[in-house]
Parts: structure tokens; sequence; C-alpha cells
């Protein structure tokens, strides 16, 4: 996998875009001028939360014992709920109820940003090839700048785009990521055939 495809898997995983809803009616309650300090700190949570998961994720594997193919197949199973969610959202919206007032930590950072499929995906990018990690870290940068981008320009796009196209952008990545859970999850299956042969 190349710096690029990993970006982009990253950011497709992110859901910058799916979110953007979500983000506005969280706002809905913080005074403009506070909004962007509010967003700049809830994605530098989440970055760091991605990175520790990037650097401490396979230490984490063998503390508990658990093999890379046993993360690819959860972490398949994960995005495609996630991406079935996108495709056919509840009431709740992706993530599900979100409580009122200036959120911190839950659910900007946690789980909007850095929900458990993101979580899991540097966390398998990290056990993988270990020796790549620079690469993995720029991946991320990379993924975690356009979704900063994409969210600090929400009110912008929704007036841009309306509420049709974001809902049509939001089903489209979900059919992205149902099939790339489903290669990861075909990857860890064949992983795991190939080790136990």
């Amino acid at each position: 996998m190349t710096v690029l495809s990993a970006a982009v898997l990253l950011f497709f995983i992110l859901d910058p875009l799916g979110n953007i809803p979500v983000l506005l009616s969280l706002f809905r309650s913080v005074p403009p001028a506070r909004q962007r300090k509010v967003l700049l700190r809830e994605l530098l949570i989440a970055l760091a939360v991605l990175m520790l998961f990037l650097w401490g994720g396979q230490y984490a594997l063998e503390l508990m014992h658990l093999r890379q193919e046993s993360v690819s197949i959860a972490g398949g199973i994960v995005l495609f709920l996630i991406g079935l969610r996108m495709i056919f959202p509840t009431a709740d919206g992706v993530m599900g109820e979100v409580p009122g007032g200036e959120p911190f930590i839950v659910p900007l950072a946690i789980p909007m940003i850095a929900g458990p499929s993101g979580m899991a995906a540097v966390m398998l990018l990290g056990s993988q090839q270990p020796d790549r990690m620079g690469d993995w870290m720029l991946a991320l940068t990379l993924a975690w700048l356009a979704t900063a981008v994409i969210l600090f320009c929400a009110t912008w796009l929704k007036k841009l785009l309306g509420t049709r196209a974001l809902t049509a952008l939001e089903r489209l990545m979900g059919m992205v990521i149902v099939a790339l859970s489903v290669q990861m999850f075909l990857d860890g299956i064949a992983s795991y055939l190939r080790a136990s042969a």
C-alpha cells in the first residue's frame, strides 16, 4: 500500500463529509466565536488518539496475544457496519444520538473523527508493516488535514452543496468503505489460512 492509497483509505474512514450535519447540529448551542477553537481542539485530540493507536497498536496486540489477522478481520467487520450505517442511516445518524452543549472529546473527537474503524485501520497499518511508520504517519496526517479543512468549511459546504448532495456523498463513501471492509476481511482470512497451512 502506498502513502497516497493509505491516506485515501483513512480519509474515507474519517468521513468528514458525513460528519458535517452532525457537526453543525452539535455546534447549534456553541457561540460562533467559540466554534473554531472547539473544532481545532477536537481535531487535535482525535489526531493524538489515532497516532497513539498507530504507534501503540503493535504492542497492544502483543500484550493481548492477538494476531494481525484477528485485527484485520475485526477491522473489516467494524468498517462494514459503519459503511452500512452510512448507506442506510438511522434516525439518530451514523454515530447515534449526540448530547447537546459544547462537545469535549465525545462525540466529536471520539467516535466521530477518531472512531473504532479509524483506530483499527491505523493499528492494522502499524502492526502489519512497522518498518514504514513514517509513511503511515504521513498518510494519517494527510487524511487528518483533509478532514480538518472540510470540517472547518462545514457551514459553507452545506450551503454550497445542500443537504441532498452531502447525503449522496456520504452514501457513496459508505459504498467505498463497505468494499474496503470486505477486502480487509478477505485479506485477514487469506492471511490466517496461509499461516495455518
